[in-house]
């Protein structure tokens, strides 16, 4: 079997999978793994160390399957409407918050890796023969982006995402590393034009430039790969998400009738605009409960509740103090300041007995940490 028969063979499996694109490269040196070095030398990455550790393995996909000839990357769409939350309990009621779209159903990656693993058998069958493959998701070393653009799946846009053309980015990629030769795909040219939707809207100014992203500015970061305070400075900005942020690829022309998500990453009731109240109530059990089998996992409860806190304090009122308050008797040190900030930022709004709160704790608090956010949140 030719290349190209190899390549129509592997397309038409990925789209009976659910695939929304597939694409094709040779594997080989990534020629844009330069623009990543600098932008990691630039100090973009923040606190993700892992990237920096194994830039040198995204290099070459080869490192991963030595064996491997070909780079099929696929795209899973998770283009659902937004749902309407109404949870029944008690809890629900004041301000809600909201989760990035692609954490609002299943763990994508269980769902990529499954259907990865199926690509591969279909294709061992198909050509008779012991197929040698590596499935791969956003935790393996590989600049995916960059792959899914030269196997024509689409373009990375001033955002940074990758577009694909009448699916948009609301997309998830996936990677299969197979030792069979398949005919490449056609590389695409940026569609972004003189439209600069994403980088205006950023509400933090992420943004440094069209195609590079400060990741230490970015809601995303700030929400899920940040483990400590979120700088002060940017919490009034973060608005009430508390996992996560879509504004960029909500302002793309190119997601405007983006749709036909994947049935696997449907969203889950009660995920989409969640009780910020109920959520700063979970306890290590109940949190547990919550982010099973989800990409929420990517967050431990100090960081959610850090979340939570910090939405309250932007879009809450005088009736989330008694939530807030038992938030600052949390052994974490971390959620108490968020929590001391956010009583601050109510009272500052016109909550008279926030003040009281404050200096309740302030009585009782030895984190110098909390102690700085109850000084600031006083005055």
């Amino acid at each position: 079997m030719q290349p190209l028969a190899h390549a129509e063979l592997i397309r038409q499996a990925a789209l009976a999978l659910g695939f929304a694109r597939v694409g094709f490269t040779p594997v080989g040196p990534v020629e844009r793994h330069r623009v990543y070095q600098e932008w990691l030398e630039r100090g973009y990455a923040g606190d993700m160390a892992y990237l920096a550790r194994d830039a040198a393995v995204r290099r070459d996909p080869a490192a991963l399957l030595a064996t491997a000839k070909t780079l099929v990357t696929v795209a899973l769409s998770y283009a659902h409407a937004d749902p309407i939350d109404v949870p029944a309990d008690r809890l629900a009621g004041g301000p809600r918050g909201t989760i990035a779209r692609y954490a609002r159903g299943a763990d994508y990656h269980h769902v990529l890796k499954e259907k990865l693993r199926s690509l591969a058998r279909t294709l061992g069958e198909s050509i008779g023969g012991a197929v040698a493959f590596l499935p791969c998701v956003d935790t393996a070393p590989l600049l995916e982006r960059e792959a899914a653009q030269a196997g024509g799946i689409g373009f990375i846009a001033k955002n940074t995402m990758l577009i694909a053309p009448g699916a948009g980015s609301y997309v998830l990629l996936g990677e299969l590393l197979v030792d069979v030769e398949c005919e490449p795909g056609v590389s695409l040219e940026p569609r972004c034009g003189q439209c600069r939707a994403c980088l205006d809207a950023c509400p933090t100014g992420a943004f440094v430039d069209a195609y590079t992203l400060d990741a230490r500015r970015c809601i995303s970061y700030l929400t899920i790969e940040l483990t400590g305070p979120i700088p002060r400075e940017l919490r009034a900005l973060v608005g009430d998400r508390v996992f996560g942020c879509d504004v960029c690829q909500e302002v793309c022309p190119f997601n405007a009738s983006a749709s036909d998500g994947a049935r696997e990453l449907a969203p889950r009731a009660g995920y989409g605009r969640p009780a910020l109240r109920r959520l700063l109530g979970l306890g290590a059990a109940q949190f547990r409960k919550w982010n099973k089998q989800s990409a929420l996992r990517r967050v431990h409860r100090a960081q959610l509740l850090r979340n939570v806190a910090v939405a309250l304090g932007n879009v809450g009122t005088g009736e989330d103090l008694p939530a807030l308050a038992r938030a600052l008797d949390e052994p974490h040190a971390l959620i108490r300041s968020h929590a001391a900030w956010a009583i601050g930022e109510i009272g500052r709004r016109g909550a008279t007995e926030a003040r009281a709160l404050l200096q309740k704790r302030v009585t009782i608090e030895t984190d110098s940490m909390v102690l700085e956010d109850l000084a600031l949140a006083l005055r």
